[in-house]
């Protein structure tokens, strides 16, 4: 390692997702799986900052967004039996079905009310 990346540290990195419609948005990430809103900025509101537990997204309004073919974020959780409960009374697109990996992680991959598709993973109690 050289001196110069040796020198420095990070801090939090927040997952950046791009939405259509920003009240549809915090109707699923606030509504359904809990997240408090903790800052937002715009009239109307163009950018938003959700928390829940260590978990931290950023919601930024993108009126021409066209969701990606590929996974856009990553979320361990705990209880993933029950996220994926609720993911599927919302009637959300599963990807990839709740299933053991050989990696270790239950884990299952969900498209959000705006197509972004979200991995998300549970370590395997052993």
């Amino acid at each position: 390692m050289t001196d110069s990346v040796s020198s420095f540290r990070f801090g939090r990195i927040a997952a950046m997702l791009p939405v259509t419609d920003m009240a549809r948005a915090c109707d699923f990430y606030i509504g359904a799986l809990g997240f408090r809103k903790t800052f937002e900025n715009g009239d109307p509101v163009g950018f938003m900052i959700l928390k829940r537990d260590a978990a931290e997204l950023h919601l930024t309004l993108q009126p021409g967004h066209k969701a990606a073919p590929f996974n856009i974020a990553h979320m361990m959780v705990e209880d993933i039996d029950a996220v994926h409960a609720v993911i599927r009374a919302r009637g959300l697109r599963i990807v990839k079905g709740l299933r053991d990996k050989d990696y270790g992680l239950r884990a299952f991959v969900f498209e959000d009310p705006d197509g972004n598709r979200i991995d998300v993973g549970e370590p395997m109690k052993t």
